[in-house]
């Protein structure tokens, strides 16, 4: 067995319902019904098992996280809920499958704890160490392709954060796929080399084009799905990506603040709001007008020290407003500003243990 230090903060934990633990049965991968008994209606409420067709389509289009009443209403409690409930169905699966199989893919980033976006989480997806041979059972997905390491957690075998990484690239939509990508190699520090090794692996499969494109988004200093997507954006409208996470200085330095986005040689920067202008430092809680006053007084230094600043939120990003003026303030020029950009710092690595299958 070998050790490795990966990177990043630490997962977020999901505290909510679960359902409930105790049963007569769990769900096989021969074939079996998804449990029995009482557990195995709980199991149903789960994975969407033996509802009709489309009943099963409207299921996993309700549940799909993050997807939810729309990107600015993210209906937290329900997400949790959903989450915990994947955790509950992946360890009511895997006793009755094989020794070797991995979680994969989105189950996967469910037990790393990492963000997800309008991912379905109805069947538990593994992976078999094995070429083809996949197969969709009511609450499993097996996938068959070579895995010749992976993560223990938690006793269980899950494939490792970049190979969870490049899963998810091949076969979750662009945008879905850029927003977990973020948000593993934010939580394990996963860099370029790792990624391309892990890529490298995956020629041949089904989706290796987007995926190819997905890893060369990543950037692992977007700390909310709205980032991800607003780098996406811009993406998607032909225009240079910004870099991430900027600490403001003086020119004597001292601190004014931290942007979300930055283009220092254009003297350009970005701030993505949520649901609210100017609410971003907004907690639950704190006056609203208060925080929007003290906001827009950070703006305003932002401006004095030379800086353009452009701001969007949820709706705007929806819309695909910010990039018209994004554009136009890439394209003026203007005096080199005061004030310097500095990387904030990144987070401590998370530890992981790996080991050879």
């Amino acid at each position: 067995m070998t050790t490795r230090t990966t990177a990043a903060a630490a997962a977020t934990g999901t505290t909510a319902e679960t359902i409930a633990t105790s049963a007569e049965g769990t769900a096989g991968s021969g074939g079996r019904r998804c449990g029995t008994g009482g557990f195995r209606q709980a199991l149903l409420e789960g994975c969407g098992a033996q509802r009709s067709l489309g009943q099963q389509r409207a299921h996993r289009q309700q549940w799909s996280l993050g997807q939810q009443r729309g990107p600015g209403q993210h209906g937290l409690a329900p997400t949790l809920d959903r989450r915990e409930q994947h955790r509950q169905l992946i360890r009511a699966v895997l006793p009755d499958m094989a020794a070797d199989t991995v979680v994969s893919h989105q189950s996967a980033a469910v037990l790393y704890g990492t963000t997800l976006w309008r991912t379905p989480l109805d069947r538990v997806c593994v992976t078999r160490n094995r070429r083809g041979g996949g197969r969709t059972r009511p609450c499993t997905k097996v996938h068959g392709s070579p895995v010749d390491s992976a993560a223990e957690l938690d006793g269980l075998l899950v494939t490792t954060p970049a190979r969870t990484v490049v899963d998810l690239a091949l076969t979750l939509p662009f945008d879905a796929a850029v927003v977990a990508g973020d948000a593993l190699a934010g939580l394990f520090g996963l860099e370029a080399a790792e990624l391309g090794e892990e890529l490298a692996r995956a020629k041949g499969r089904y989706g290796i084009g987007q995926a190819k494109q997905v890893i060369a988004m990543l950037d692992g200093r977007s700390r909310s799905i709205g980032e991800s997507l607003s780098r996406t954006m811009i993406h998607q409208h032909a225009l240079p990506l910004p870099r991430s996470q900027g600490n403001v200085l003086t020119p004597d330095g001292r601190f004014v603040g931290r942007v979300d986005f930055y283009y220092e040689s254009a003297g350009v920067l970005c701030e993505f709001d949520g649901p609210t202008e100017y609410g971003r430092l907004l907690r639950p809680g704190q006056d609203l007008a208060a925080a929007v006053q003290r906001e827009r007084t950070r703006e305003t230094y932002l401006r004095a020290l030379g800086f353009d600043v452009v701001r969007w939120t949820w709706d705007d990003l929806v819309r695909g407003r910010p990039a018209r003026h994004l554009r136009s303030a890439l394209a003026t020029r203007r005096r080199r500003p005061d004030g310097r950009i500095e990387p904030a710092p990144a987070p401590e690595p998370r530890g992981l243990t790996v080991r050879a299958l």
